[in-house]
């Protein structure tokens, strides 16, 4: 056979760690039933590996890509709270694998992805050029806010929207982004002196009113649409926040929203926001049980937004740093829903609380808000 016969497949590697203690036997079957004091041991010391190979991912113009996700075994907290150099050097270690695999790009998921300076130190020293996936982040959760307000019949230009996290990446570049469909806006973060020179800075600029607020509580009462985007490792949104009816879409993982809301709040819709789904026939394999799938903890044919830039740059032969720090340029965020869209990824079902939302969920969610405002209620 000819050489120019053989179809090129680009590579990719994707960075994932476990999100919570219960989290970790997805990743290690062999963890299960050990105590917290042991898994936590464990996670100090288990090199990276190889968790998942993926194949299957193709484009309607038959475009194909083979992937990996390999584990940089730490928990968000340790993420946080261990020697940046020390956690630099886990998901470096992680990456390398990658490389090793045939990888040209790398992808950041999780806390790897906010941990220092937003993968600008970890793409210096990476063999490979590194994404953090935000562009198609921000992009997927916007358009699932709006996808949101649309099923719970809210008219987005009438209507407060709250973003949690205003002064992070994409909590900041979806303030821009939702600014244009809504009245207005409010921004959230802990740190008011950063908030209120961030809102300084981009109040003039934006297309509605604007506000801001350290207190969670109230900006989400104020809010019918609630976009949340914070690196906490704690809930920040509970039943009690929010309005009759309201939105929240949540980028967040660990995730933003107590649980709670689902048990208590059956008139308000909560969404995931980053999910898309993978065109082609995408199989998630894990690499140490050859045969066995690795469970996304998502549906079927379903990725993070953030693993699926990662998948799209590899797929347009685009091996570059292409969203990486603080700042989020604007124009690569449509560039790369565009990338996205031609590739084939489209935005997944809505689900939240690890179940689909059904056409059916979302009439019993309105029914249940109707029933709430005849009742009276004040929020």
């Amino acid at each position: 056979m000819e050489r120019s016969a053989f179809k090129r497949v680009n590579k990719f590697c994707f960075v994932i760690h476990p999100l919570s203690l219960d989290d970790v036997a997805r990743y290690e079957p062999g963890a299960k039933g050990k105590g917290e004091a042991i898994m936590r041991k464990i996670m100090e010391w288990m090199p990276p590996w190889a968790v998942v190979h993926v194949t299957g991912v193709h484009t309607p113009d038959g475009r194909e890509v083979e992937g990996w996700f390999v584990s940089a075994p730490l928990l968000p907290e340790q993420m946080i709270s261990f020697p940046r150099e020390e956690v630099y050097a886990r998901i470096l270690a992680a990456i390398n694998i990658g490389a090793e695999l045939g990888a040209q790009v790398a992808g950041l998921g999780a806390f790897t992805a906010v941990v220092g300076d937003g993968g600008v130190t970890v793409n210096e020293r990476s063999p490979i050029p590194v994404t953090t996936g935000n562009s198609l982040t921000i992009a997927a959760g916007v358009e699932s806010l709006l996808r949101g307000a649309r099923e719970m019949e809210i008219d987005p230009a009438q209507t407060t929207a709250a973003v949690i996290g205003a002064t992070g990446s994409i909590g900041g570049a979806c303030v821009h982004l939702i600014a244009p469909h809504v009245k207005h806006v409010v921004l959230v973060a802990r740190n008011e002196t950063r908030l209120r020179k961030f809102h300084e800075s981009i109040a003039g600029e934006l297309a509605c009113e604007t506000s801001y607020t350290t207190d969670i509580s109230l900006a989400a009462r104020r809010a019918q649409l609630v976009l949340t985007a914070t690196s906490s490792t704690q809930d920040v949104i509970e039943p009690e926040h929010l309005q009759t009816g309201a939105v929240v879409c949540e980028l967040s993982l660990p995730h933003d929203v107590s649980r709670r809301v689902a048990q208590e709040r059956p008139d308000v819709l909560v969404t995931e926001g980053g999910n898309m789904t993978v065109p082609g026939d995408p199989r998630f394999e894990r690499v140490r049980e050859r045969g066995a799938d690795f469970d996304l903890n998502l549906p079927p044919r379903t990725a993070l937004a953030c693993m699926s830039e990662t998948m799209v740059l590899a797929l347009e032969g685009r091996f570059e740093p292409y969203t990486l720090g603080r700042g989020i340029d604007l124009e690569k965020v449509i560039a790369m829903q565009e990338m996205a869209r031609r590739c084939g990824f489209t935005l997944a079902g809505m689900r939240a609380f690890d179940m689909a939302i059904t056409p059916e969920r979302i009439v019993e969610i309105r029914v249940a808000a109707q029933a709430r405002r005849r009742a009276g209620a004040v929020a």
